[in-house]
């Protein structure tokens, strides 16, 4: 059985409220998926978490896998209203004959953490480009919650003929897998998986003023771990990120990042010693790195931040959790809080708005006392692990506010 490690339990009126103001100006032009604000996909207060997993079944045909984990606890039936849609790019209007309802009769299966809808879709031969959307509407409050996936676009390379799912049938819905947690892979077929081990460790990424280009390893470590077939429970039992495929001169595969079992939180002193990076100065990580007495050193360090033990106990519970949320967020074949929207996430908090574009997503932060925003683009970039890479548009300009909320970090003055 998975466990259900996301942590977005807690419920905050007023964040939800503030996000519908923020984007109240983007609803009054016709929707676009350029135009949604979609904070509350990174909200650290969100109650569901809406996915979509494409399956191609033919040439111009997708089965659409949309499940919704269910964070808040207690659902009742009603609470939430399911709708989907299909557009040909980022700027089609989504008018109301686009959606198609999903009613509780369309639920595939229901469990403890999941509804679970698929609908089957076919693209005309003269379009281009296809992008699925997913909207959740909680009617309480009438949050909106949003993701969308490319079904054809230049990001993507080829499809695999095969998904990984839970023990409970739900598809696997995120990239990271508990080490020896096992996934049973379905084909409409039984064929077999040839499947690569890269254990691989990743350095932090450069902050966001750096704009030296980040080291790249000279040589990638790549295990070949054999071969299995589908509709066998699998477990991967290394630490890294495993590439699956059935044709390896394809394009067409599947990664699965492997964890250690307390992910997404800290294993222990020496990962913690890793993730202060991104509030520390050099002289003080180089000391926490060399101390033999990690937990020590650690105590101290949070200690001399402020002087005062309840203020260090905040930035201890604030910071961690940060870096919890960046990694069930953001992992691909990086740890969620080692890519750059990790990064920003863990230091900045959760971004007021987010924007996406077919190359890109703009995240925007409004600063108290300010009507300026705060802007970190990142690129998307084609890579064949994920059609979901992005890196950080660095600039000299970020400094200030990247120093700024450091600051604030130290000072244990950070809010969410």
């Amino acid at each position: 059985m998975r466990k259900h490690t996301n942590p977005r339990l807690k419920i905050n009126l007023f964040l939800s409220l503030t996000l519908l103001l923020f984007g109240a100006a983007e609803s009054m032009a016709q929707q676009t998926l350029e135009n949604i604000n979609q904070a509350l996909r990174y909200s650290r207060y969100s109650r569901v978490s809406p996915k979509i997993i494409p399956l191609k079944e033919g040439d111009r045909r997708f089965r659409l896998q949309m499940p919704i984990e269910k964070i808040e606890e207690g659902i009742e039936n009603g609470i939430y209203q399911f709708a989907y849609a299909v557009v040909g790019s980022y700027q089609e209007p989504l008018t109301a004959d686009k959606w198609m309802e999903l009613r509780d009769v369309d639920i595939i299966r229901e469990t403890g953490y999941h509804f679970y809808f698929e609908k089957q879709v076919d693209i005309p031969q003269d379009q281009e480009m296809a992008f699925a959307v997913l909207r959740v509407t909680d009617t309480r409050q009438g949050d909106e919650y949003y993701y969308h996936t490319d079904l054809i676009s230049p990001f993507i390379f080829e499809y695999p003929e095969f998904w990984g799912y839970y023990s409970d049938g739900i598809p696997f819905d995120q990239n990271f897998l508990t080490m020896k947690e096992p996934l049973e892979f379905k084909s409409r077929g039984t064929i077999s998986i040839q499947h690569f081990h890269y254990p691989t460790l990743f350095d932090i990424p450069l902050p966001p003023m750096e704009i030296r280009p980040a080291s790249v390893p000279r040589e990638l470590t790549v295990n070949y771990e054999g071969e299995f077939l589908t509709n066998i429970p699998k477990s991967f039992d290394e630490l890294g990120y495993y590439f699956l495929q059935t044709d390896t001169t394809s394009a067409a595969g599947m990664l699965i990042r492997s964890v250690h079992d307390a992910f997404p939180k800290v294993k222990d002193y020496e990962e913690m010693v890793d993730m202060v990076a991104y509030i520390s100065t050099r002289r003080e990580h180089e000391a926490l790195k060399e101390a033999e007495d990690k937990k020590q050193a650690l105590d101290l360090y949070w200690f001399n931040l402020t002087k005062e033990e309840e203020a260090s106990r905040k930035i201890i519970r604030e910071y961690f959790k940060q870096i919890e949320f960046a990694s069930i967020l953001f992992t691909d074949f990086k740890e969620g809080w080692k890519t750059d929207r990790g990064m920003v996430y863990t230091v900045m908090g959760p971004p007021n708005e987010v924007l996406f574009r077919l190359n890109g997503e703009i995240w925007s932060y409004l600063p108290e006392n300010s009507n300026s925003k705060i802007t970190f683009t990142f690129a998307r970039v084609k890579n064949i692990l994920t059609p979901n890479y992005y890196v950080l548009n660095r600039s000299r300009a970020l400094q200030p506010e990247w120093f700024k909320s450091i600051t604030q970090w130290r000072n244990a003055q950070m809010a969410f």
